[in-house]
């Protein structure tokens, strides 16, 4: 396979499935509905109601091609991501141990999405603020191998208590930590993580979190112990797996991303990277 030139041409190696969300048998008011739409509005996935004789109520269904391939209850999508702030994850009012992606939305790995943030929107770019912590929880419960993540500015890690304490943690649980930014601040000293700065258009348009398990692949040395063998093997994000989230700011607050779980393509993001970030 031919080396990526840039982080934007791993879009061009998504799956892109087509895929949708139904709503079953629903008795929600319209407001909850409304969360709902607002969180995927734009985005390449449809969201219709639909009755089920002798189904549960409010269940939200992810299909493809007539397949239900996830079930998440309403209440499970309000829980975890449609009653959320995002400014909870900055103050750290969520514990790191209570982030929770629910299966439907977990299932719409490797499409695209373009998000607006706020005041554009309230609630776009919180799918992906969702996606970036459950990958950090997965570094975390997991205790090793290697995280990667980018703030665009490192002084994010000074503001934002709730994102320095989970870089923290993470760090301090065995996972080897890199953060990337411009240098508009130096992390503190206690934080034991590599700080790589710079100006260039990754440093500070992107936002990259990269997990990649212990034993599966090593970029920094070159060498990659990753045989393909857990390819189509239901891998869906949870802990000791390989996780990415990638997303592009091209325009002022709009955002091009996707996130992964597939072991060879989260392997060769990190090992891009590690190599030429």
């Amino acid at each position: 396979m031919t080396d990526p030139e840039s982080l934007r041409a791993f879009f061009e190696e998504i799956e892109a499935p087509d895929r949708s969300l139904v709503v079953l048998n629903r008795s929600s008011p319209d407001p909850v509905r409304g969360l709902l739409d607002s969180l995927l509005e734009g985005q390449p996935v449809s969201i219709r109601n639909a009755e089920v004789p002798d189904g549960d109520d409010d269940v939200v269904a992810l299909i493809e091609d007539g397949e239900v391939l996830a079930q998440s209850t309403l209440d499970d999508l309000l829980e975890s991501v449609l009653l959320i702030n995002s400014d909870l994850y900055r103050t750290g009012a969520i514990d790191l141990g209570e982030v929770e992606l629910p299966d439907v939305l977990r299932g719409l790995d490797e499409m695209p999405f373009r998000v607006r943030g706020y005041p554009e929107s309230n609630k776009e770019k919180l799918l992906l603020i969702v996606i970036s912590r459950v990958i950090e929880r997965i570094a975390n419960e997991t205790g090793g191998g290697t995280l990667r993540a980018s703030f665009q500015r490192l002084s994010r890690l000074r503001d934002e208590r709730g994102t320095y304490e989970v870089y923290e943690s993470v760090a301090r649980s065995g996972v080897d930590v890199h953060v990337y930014g411009m240098d508009d601040a130096e992390p503190a000293e206690e934080l034991p993580a590599t700080v790589h700065t710079g100006s260039s258009y990754p440093y500070r348009r992107s936002w990259f979190v990269v997990f990649t398990p212990p034993g599966k692949s090593d970029p920094e040395s070159g060498t990659d112990d990753w045989d393909g063998s857990d390819i189509g093997n239901g891998s869906d994000g949870e802990n000791g797996d390989h996780a990415a989230l990638v997303a592009l700011e091209d325009e002022p607050n709009v955002w091009d991303g996707f996130w992964t779980f597939r072991p060879e393509l989260v392997s060769r993001i990190d090992r891009y990277i590690a190599d030429h970030v």
